[in-house]
């Protein structure tokens, strides 16, 4: 069965593509979870108007995307931890802390969009990388500071 793909399937083909596939996996899996569409005429051009109206909202989220990130360039924030003797921090500032001191700032950015491989577990300045886009990646400074 041709199908057109309305979203990026793994290991099968990226938005827009039309591929064959067997008509189960169409049937039971990609059509109802609506990633594709059976490759009509009808459905094709369908698919060209909706493809327009995402690519529309696409650059306008990636527009907001890269002025986000061109403000957070300049953004610092503090993490004040608690310290032990030589230093040493009790627990350790994550993403969800890095989270809540930005939206204290006013930039709401979600926990999943921080990009720290392990927690930070030293004092120091740090500078954590954020995805805002699949596109677009900003950077701010975390101080990490003992009270």
């Amino acid at each position: 069965m041709k199908i057109i793909l309305r979203q990026n399937v793994e290991r099968l083909g990226q938005r827009g593509d039309i591929v064959t596939v067997k008509d189960g996996f169409a049937r039971n899996y990609l059509i109802p979870r609506k990633l594709a569409l059976v490759a009509t005429p009808g459905n094709l051009r369908a698919f060209q108007e909706e493809k327009k109206q995402l690519d529309v909202r696409e650059n306008k989220d990636r527009r907001l995307a890269e002025q986000l990130a061109k403000k957070l360039k300049s953004v610092s924030i503090t993490a004040t931890v608690a310290v032990g003797e030589e230093d040493r921090v009790f627990g350790s500032v994550t993403a969800q802390t890095i989270s809540g001191l930005l939206k204290e700032k006013g930039y709401e950015i979600d926990k999943k969009k921080i990009l720290l491989e392990e927690p930070i577990k030293a004092l120091g300045v740090y500078t954590v990388p954020l995805k805002l886009h699949h596109d677009v990646e900003g950077k701010v400074k975390v101080w990490v500071v003992k009270e």
